[in-house]
């Protein structure tokens, strides 16, 4: 891999502007999806390209994240639905949003990122496999032309009555023939830009193979019209962008926050409550996007939760929703050879000329063709190398790597995360238990002798164990206690082999030596 030119943002300018097309063509469903999802009222959708445009433009500009995209976050539909009902008002709400900002900020700056580096590697690619798979079942619905569950879902249970799975066979009964003609088509292109073949010629190094499906779904809905009425896709096929026919319509798609509510208790729960998930989903994607990072750079996880609070201070005072990085943004991103945060920053540019210029094209891309690109993104983060890969690296390494996958699946992704984080922190503790000193025997004079050589780091964790290899020290025997190399040691052991040395082996008549233990006082001057 080539070193990255580091030259400033307009280093990679070509890649990254074509990176950024894509990315916009995988926000903007997700973005209009969200929104519904998380309000249930379809005046406010633009609230989610109010969200996409300012996790594009002020988060990337604020943020050193190189090749993460911030927007409107699945994870946080519920709160966000929820929050709106206890409050009563979207307004009161979107004070929540502002507030929820100026505590990320205030995280950031007293360091409360150094949280991201506490979550094991097997787990958080454990999460990208997840969003993968969850990413190729959520879209073949809209592939085959079902759009009844909105565009951005990851959860399990839909708020169609159906669950991921069921979902399937509704799809396959309900399929649209005109919708498949496009999804396959869609596929077919992106394979083929794929391929090395493609990627020589000069055109199509800008040109990314998504803006093609775009264009190419929009063209054979044409021809349906014009040739085949059975076939045509409409309405809530299609991309949804709310449509002003006035500049003052357009001013009225913002909304600003009610002040009023400043002393209501409840929406300073739900700011605290929002700041903290979307700074766990974010730190999370940060993690996430800096494995995925062909240059393995690292992004400053404070400064991070500094251009999100940001971010949602800017969104709520707008009208937008609360925003967070997004890993399905920032994979299509890195997929479509991102370089610099300029990609980021870009897509939300095209998002906002988009909604204010031409929402009536936008409107004609069939979902079938955005699911066809959301299904390429899907497969290259849940490739089945990646499972052989985790596989071969360790037991310990593959079970907290696939039970992550199936909780986020089962679940949710905080929810998800936290069960493959218990199941990571069993594997260490049980092998801290098992592990926390190395007992060896040898015969001197007839006589046994045992020698107990303690690890480097020995916790209150080892405390269970070291006191049943104590306990198994058969009596009249030698027994020697070699702590020389152990840079610490927990009172609690320490106790430990206090009260064995000086009780216990007087019972057992153990002869006991400690060695580089200077800590332990024994009865009797050993």
């Amino acid at each position: 891999m080539s070193k990255l030119n580091n030259d400033g943002l307009f280093s990679s300018w070509k890649t990254d502007l074509s990176s950024g097309l894509v990315v916009f063509l995988v926000a903007l469903p997700l973005c209009l999806g969200i929104a519904l999802a998380s309000t249930g009222r379809p005046d406010l959708l633009f609230s989610g390209i109010i969200a996409g445009v300012i996790g594009g433009i002020v988060v990337g500009f604020v943020s050193n994240s190189p090749l993460g995209v911030s927007g409107p976050a699945a994870g946080l539909v519920v709160i966000v639905l929820t929050a709106i009902e206890t409050l009563g008002s979207f307004e009161a709400f979107l004070l929540a949003v502002v507030l929820a900002g100026i505590i990320q900020i205030i995280l950031g700056f007293v360091k409360a990122g150094i949280i991201a580096y506490f979550f094991p590697s097997s787990v958080i690619k454990g999460m990208l496999t997840a969003i993968g798979i969850i990413l190729i079942l959520k879209q073949i619905p809209h592939a085959l032309g079902y759009d009844e569950d909105f565009a951005g879902d990851f959860f399990l249970e839909q708020k169609d009555g159906h669950n991921t799975f069921s979902e399937l066979y509704y799809a396959f009964k309900y399929s649209s023939t005109g919708a498949i003609i496009i999804s396959v088509i869609s596929l077919l292109i992106l394979m083929l830009f794929e391929t090395s073949f493609m990627k020589k010629i000069k055109l199509f190094s800008f040109l990314p193979g998504a803006l093609i499906v775009v264009f190419v779904g929009i063209f054979i809905n044409y021809l349906f019209m014009n040739g085949f009425p059975d076939l045509v896709i409409k309405d809530k096929h299609l991309v949804q962008l709310p449509v002003a026919s006035s500049p003052s319509e357009f001013i009225s798609f913002f909304t600003l926050p009610d002040f009023s509510f400043i002393t209501n208790p409840n929406v300073y729960v739900v700011a605290i409550t929002l700041a903290i998930v979307a700074s766990l989903e974010t730190l999370l994607c940060v993690e996430a996007t800096d494995k995925l990072d062909p240059w393995k750079r690292r992004t400053s996880t404070n400064k991070e939760l500094i251009a999100q609070g940001t971010g949602n201070l800017v969104s709520g005072l707008l009208g937008g929703l609360p925003v967070t990085q997004v890993i399905v943004r920032s994979s299509a991103n890195i997929n479509s050879g991102g370089k610099t945060k300029l990609s980021a920053i870009f897509h939300g540019i095209i998002l906002l000329l988009s909604a204010v210029f031409i929402p009536m094209f936008l409107n004609m891309i069939p979902l079938a063709s955005l699911a066809a690109i959301l299904l390429m993104v899907g497969y290259k983060l849940a490739k089945p190398q990646i499972f052989i890969q985790m596989y071969k690296l360790s037991k310990l390494q593959f079970v907290a790597f696939f039970v992550t996958i199936v909780a986020i699946i089962a679940t949710d992704l905080l929810k998800g995360i936290f069960i493959g984080m218990a199941v990571a922190l069993f594997y260490i503790l049980r092998r801290n238990y098992l592990n926390p000193s190395r007992l060896t025997k040898e015969t001197k004079n007839g006589k046994d002798v045992y020698k107990l050589r303690l690890s480097e780091e020995t916790t209150f964790l080892n405390k269970a164990s070291i006191a049943k290899t104590l306990d198994e020290i058969p009596e009249n025997s030698d027994l020697i206690i070699d702590g020389e190399k152990t840079y610490f040691i927990a009172y609690d052991v320490l106790e430990n082999i206090q009260e064995f040395t000086n009780y216990t082996s007087k019972i057992k008549n153990i002869n006991v030596t400690t060695i580089g233990i200077k800590e332990v006082t024994i009865a009797g001057g050993h």
